[in-house]
């Protein structure tokens, strides 16, 4: 038996407290992945009893497998936390149905113009932004959003979406909703507003006015550790459920949301859910990308460089937990304001011990990609705050010299890793990887910024952290 609404009373795990039937759209989602229905939607669901009219829709802007996998179950899916030998499972019932957005665009641009929808939110990874990482802006040169300047009705990307469903909202004389970012990039709100004004006023400069006037984008911090879902999972899901569920989510006991309060349209109760309603994010924004993320992308180089695949592997090896706390407690803390009611010694010993959770099996290849995009906010900002002291970052500049490693690596017998990035076409060498290689990617400005490519402290610590590394296996 599948999972969905004719078989949930015979699902032998918690499900949802509230009729379905009841529940009214909300707020619809760009990016359907296992980060938001492990995060976002899961608060959600635990206050649609007490509200139900935050139902959500899922959209995907790529692939069709996640309406593929969750249409048949009815937006169904089970969630189980992970820690050590304790587990519990959970079916999530807030997603409503997914929609393949490049199958049918009208689709998703009707729900996003409905006006009962006043949110409208996201999790499509810092590339799905089509911004240019080292200044915040639209990419104007990315080969989608000159599509969606070309062709705004049948849009190919979220900014591209979003600026076609407001315009509709605009022509309708129907109120604008709420864009909410929760992807992990510094200032996000700020980012999703630059590039869908942006987007906007290349298509039409009344629109953008009245996206600037109207539209309202706060900042979020969201953290959860997701690994990608294995049929290891599926498996034992499906033992506990009772019923088969085509997508399961396995995640760890913690989660966090912390959202700015600046909505320009009714929201839900979200602190009643356990979220941070906050007039400023930013402390708890940085101090999460740069300990947690930009461990987890120090983890990922140098643990896939030392021959392991998971976080748990890398993080067990004396040496490299020794770097990871070691670069958080003297290069990056240093750079942070704890946010009130936070200790930043205690956060960073609790990073340490989730990372060891060897319950989640989290790909260090899954953490690994789009590093071009991540490096900026995760490793680069906390090197130029160090810099701008006269502060040394040896293991800073030493998680760079592993990214470039990890991209331009070539080994005797032909293997390189697999490379998920949008700039991989400039990352790969086209002939034998060599020294002269790696150097010329640092004088990339849409990665290091025009401060960076000039700075010879940064370049001489870079260059000396090459040097150091062992040579190919």
């Amino acid at each position: 038996m599948r999972l969905g609404n004719l078989t949930l009373p015979k699902v032998t795990a918690q499900t949802p407290n509230y009729d379905r039937a009841h529940i009214q759209t909300g707020i619809v989602h760009l990016g359907v992945g296992a980060f938001q229905r492990a995060h976002q939607a899961v608060y959600i669901d635990d206050l649609l009893a007490n509200d139900p009219h935050w139902g959500i829709v899922g959209a995907s802007l790529r692939s069709r497998a996640t309406a593929d996998a969750l249409n048949p179950q009815n937006g169904l899916y089970s969630v189980t936390t992970k820690s050590g030998k304790t587990q519990s499972c959970r079916v999530v019932g807030s997603l409503q149905k997914v929609i393949t957005a490049p199958l049918d665009p009208e689709a998703l641009i009707a729900h996003m113009a409905d006006p009962n929808v006043r949110i409208v939110s996201l999790t499509v990874t810092e590339k799905g932004y089509c911004y240019d990482p080292s200044s915040g802006g639209l990419d104007t040169q990315n080969h989608d959003i000159q599509h969606d300047v070309r062709h705004p009705h049948t849009p190919k990307t979220a900014p591209g979406f979003l600026v076609a469903a407001l315009r509709r909202r605009m022509d309708m004389k129907v109120a604008p909703f709420t864009v909410l970012s929760c992807d992990n990039l510094p200032n996000n709100g700020d980012v999703a507003q630059k590039v869908v004004t942006g987007l906007a006023r290349l298509i039409d400069p009344n629109l953008a006015d009245w996206i600037e006037d109207g539209v309202t984008f706060p900042a979020t911090m969201v953290d959860r550790i997701v690994p990608a879902t294995t049929p290891a999972d599926k498996a034992k899901a499906a033992a506990v459920l009772g019923v088969t569920d085509a997508w399961p989510i396995v995640t760890e006991p913690f989660g966090q949301w912390v959202i700015e309060d600046n909505f320009c349209a009714d929201r839900p109760d979200f602190a009643s859910v356990g979220a941070i309603m906050t007039n400023d994010v930013h402390p708890f924004e940085t101090m999460k990308l740069r300990l947690l993320n930009g461990s987890h992308s120090a983890l990922a180089y140098r643990g896939l460089l030392a021959g392991y695949e998971t976080v748990a592997q890398a993080i067990a090896d004396p040496t490299i937990r020794a770097f990871i706390a070691d670069m958080m407690a003297h290069e990056v803390a240093p750079s942070l304001t704890a946010p009130s009611g936070i200790d930043l010694v205690g956060y960073q010993s609790d990073l340490l011990e989730r990372f060891a959770n060897p319950s989640l099996n989290h790909s260090l290849l899954q953490i690994a990609a789009d590093g071009s995009q991540k490096l900026p906010q995760r490793i680069l900002d906390p090197i130029r705050d160090r810099l701008a002291r006269g502060e040394p970052f040896e293991r800073l500049s030493q998680v760079v010299a592993f990214w470039l490693r990890f991209v331009t690596m070539r080994q005797e017998n032909g293997y390189q890793f697999p490379l998920d990035d949008p700039m991989a076409a400039d990352l790969r060498p086209t002939d034998e990887m060599n020294g002269a290689h790696m150097t010329s990617l640092l004088q990339n400005r849409r990665i290091f910024g025009p401060d960076l490519t000039k700075s010879e402290t940064f370049l001489t610590a870079v260059q000396t952290a090459l040097k150091a590394l062992p040579q190919e296996r």
